[in-house]
């Protein structure tokens, strides 16, 4: 395990430096967030903030990668391809949403097929390119050969994950925090199997994450916007399929999940209500749930500082569980 902590380490330290001249960069070419009208109140303080930082880590991430590679960890160009391939289908949700004066971005309509189609083509890659298409049994390790099941699962799991993640960023430092924290449960399991690539690149994108708090943290002076959400939760569904734990991703991604599935129980049941009553109605104050808990009295800080616990909770349990 040491290389891998040495290398978060390496990470963080040749990427904070960087930090501010993103920033800086970023605004001086006008890409500044615009706040959609309906979240909370507060949040339009936000309106400007440095955003598409997710561009920060990627890049950061990528020399890492050829680095890797070159070293004989040509595995790494398979997790960082499905971050690639989303971070430009957010980065292009971005820039529609820099262009719209409410910050109202791609329509998930049309924004959907384009996930599903770049999700199958990657699940498609990533069979092709693992000699075992596994699905590791929690607790008793036992190995499950699932065949051409692992493309649709594996679409499934990179649509999802990008979608929940992309959700989760509403806070300064909740979406970064919480990805860090699941990355680097996943980069441990990835060394207890032996998969020496598939942690180092874990751990390269653990300590790229950190850099980029340094600048998200609450006040946040950038935002990773859709180019970075979007690519994390692809690159965590990628990075489970490759370590064979496939069924722990929900618990160590539980934040992630309950985000996502917030959404879609508040939408489901106001679209029920208003058919059934003829008003919608809600079952959480705002959606996604780190807004419930803000307007409930909750600071921003406290919400997110809380929900890394539980990140660190649930990533601690599914290593345990990985580990058995």
């Amino acid at each position: 395990m040491s290389a891998p902590l040495w290398l978060a380490g390496v990470s963080f330290l040749l990427l904070v430096p960087w930090g501010g001249w993103v920033e800086r960069e970023l605004l001086r070419h006008g890409i500044g967030k615009r706040i959609r009208v309906d979240g909370p109140a507060s949040h339009q303080l936000k309106s400007g903030t440095a955003t598409m930082g997710g561009l920060y880590f990627l890049a950061g991430l990528g020399i890492f990668s050829v680095g890797l590679a070159l070293a004989g960890h040509a595995e790494v160009w398979l997790p960082f391809g499905a971050m690639l391939g989303f971070g430009l289908l957010g980065a292009f949700d971005d820039w529609r949403g820099l262009k719209d004066v409410q910050g109202v971005g791609w329509l998930a309509r049309s924004k959907f097929w384009w996930q599903w189609g770049l999700g199958i083509v990657l699940a498609l890659l990533l069979f092709y390119a693992s000699e075992a298409h596994v699905l590791l049994l929690p607790l008793s390790g036992r190995a499950l050969d699932i065949g051409w099941w692992y493309v649709p699962l594996g679409a499934l799991l990179i649509v999802g994950f990008s979608n929940a993640v992309n959700l989760t960023d509403g806070l300064d430092g909740l979406a970064g925090g919480t990805a860090a924290i699941a990355y680097g449960a996943y980069g441990l399991l990835a060394a207890a199997r032996g998969l020496s690539g598939l942690s180092l690149f874990c751990f390269a994108l653990v300590g790229a994450l950190l850099a980029f708090l340094w600048f998200n943290v609450h006040p946040a002076r950038m935002f990773m916007g859709d180019t970075g959400s979007q690519a994390l939760g692809a690159g965590l569904a990628a990075v489970a399929m490759l370590s064979g734990h496939w069924l722990l991703l929900p618990l160590i991604g539980l934040v992630f999940v309950a985000e996502a599935l917030s959404v879609m129980v508040q939408v489901g049941y106001f679209k029920f209500t208003r058919r059934r009553y003829g008003e919608g109605r809600r079952v959480l104050r705002m959606a996604p749930l780190h807004h419930h808990y803000e307007l409930g009295g909750w600071s921003e800080v406290q919400v997110t500082s809380r929900f890394w616990i539980v990140a660190a909770v649930v990533g601690a349990l599914g290593v345990a569980l990985g580990m058995r």
